[in-house]
């Protein structure tokens, strides 16, 4: 108690220097936990944009790019997959439901989603959140459009308003292959806001998709005069040849290999399944050189923060020179002195920590509305990770021997270098 004492009214003796080191070291902490908090934050927002489903299936070719155009609309399909395959799966007695996308079109550089209604019944993020309407409802018509939040925000959209589709993916100017004016889509409903790609497009029915494209031929669009007027077109007289791809989920989980060993060998067609979350993490394996390069230079920070403390800690010792030599004439031993500013070092990280732990969630608090609303991004406030509380661990250990520097120089000073006065 009696080191504790003297360290505390040590520190209060030079409060300017204290508050500026602690202050300094808690900017340090912040950033350090705040880019921890932020990676797993972002790891669990990419994981959490599609649950519950046991595969992913498309045509064959790589399994990143499958992920990334079926869940994060990136990309482009290497090829579709006819609709009678896809019906087979469908039906398959193992299957509990399936979720098809036809994808290629767009409006103003946001994707448009061909689905049908197990889209909005069964598609799950965050573990088990379905999804809901802010206005309107789901479409039930060929030409039926229901927005993502973010398409309805950015392009100032409401029910009842009419949308034209380009095909192709068309930039945010609207300039791509092909505009349909002739078949024109209604607003009739906006999701609410889920932070995930699926803010970010347009959905119509499966029917939606074949009915702009029921006059094209071999992919050209039709001469002019030689259109099908939308009013012609109803759910009876579409086709649904092809979509891109599809979401499964077993009705029991210990048949989903059984189920993507079937889809990988499927003779008719060449298909590929993949698990969502084992391609997810081979997506994290791939951008992992990104977050490591944040971590060493978070690091440098810290240790910028460190020396900091240790410059300040050092400079002091010129102030204290009297201070360590009373305490030497009184009899204070070489372990009492090391111990004191050892201790005081340490008192200076552990204010740091807990001041830069405060910052970030209270940051956290403060701006998580705002990053998810103009990011998209879904960072939970949470308590900090193993790997932060390492973090944490190893910033007061390294407080420790730090102070271990300034404390072996005070004690190195001549007991009458402290007791004669300076003229």
């Amino acid at each position: 108690m009696v080191l504790l004492s003297l360290a505390y009214h040590s520190l209060k003796n030079r409060k300017l220097t204290t508050t500026l080191t602690v202050f300094s070291i808690a900017l340090s902490i912040a950033l350090l936990i705040g880019v921890e908090n932020v990676r797993v934050g972002a790891r669990q927002s990419f994981e959490g944009t599609i649950s519950q489903t046991d595969l992913i299936v498309g045509a064959r070719g790589g399994s990143l790019q499958l992920l990334l155009y079926s869940v994060f609309r990136i990309g482009q399909a290497t090829n579709n997959i006819t609709y009678e395959s896809y019906l087979k799966f469908k039906n398959h007695p193992a299957v509990e439901w399936t979720i098809p996308y036809s994808l290629g079109d767009s409006h103003r550089g946001f994707r448009v989603v061909g689905t049908d209604e197990n889209f909005y019944k069964h598609l799950r993020y965050r573990r088990d959140r379905s999804l809901s309407f802010a206005s309107g409802h789901e479409p039930r018509g060929v030409f039926d459009v229901a927005l993502g939040a973010d398409v309805a925000r950015a392009l100032n959209y409401k029910t009842g308003d009419k949308v034209v589709i380009t095909h192709g993916v068309a930039s945010a100017a609207g300039r791509g292959i092909q505009d349909h004016n002739d078949k024109p889509f209604t607003v009739c409903g906006v999701l609410n806001k889920t932070s995930t790609p699926v803010d970010r497009s347009l959905y119509i029915q499966l029917e939606g998709i074949s009915a702009v494209h029921i006059d094209w031929a071999d992919g050209a669009p039709p001469m002019p005069g030689e259109e099908v007027p939308a009013e012609k077109i109803t759910k009876d007289t579409v086709k649904i040849d092809q979509i891109t791809s599809f979401l499964l989920r077993n009705k029991r989980r210990i048949d989903t290999l059984r189920v993507q060993r079937e889809i990988n060998t499927f003779s008719e067609e060449p298909l590929q399944a993949i698990l969502p979350g084992v391609t997810l993490q081979e997506l994290w394996r791939t951008i992992g050189y990104a977050e490591d390069a944040l971590t060493v230079v978070t690091f440098f920070v810290i240790v910028v923060g460190l020396l900091g403390m240790l410059v300040s800690l050092y400079t002091s010792l010129n102030e204290r020179r009297r201070e360590m030599a009373i305490l030497r004439a009184i009899g204070a031993g070489p372990g009492k002195i090391i111990s004191l500013l050892v201790f005081e070092s340490f008192l200076l990280t552990v204010a740091g920590c807990v001041l830069g732990v405060g910052l970030i969630y209270g940051a956290s608090f403060l701006f998580q509305p705002v990053v998810e609303e103009h990011f998209g991004l879904y960072i939970p406030v949470q308590a900090p990770t193993p790997t932060g509380l390492i973090y944490l661990g190893a910033v007061l250990a390294a407080s420790l021997l730090i102070g271990f520097i300034p404390a072996w120089k005070a004690y190195r000073n001549t007991l009458s270098d402290g007791l004669t006065p300076k003229l």
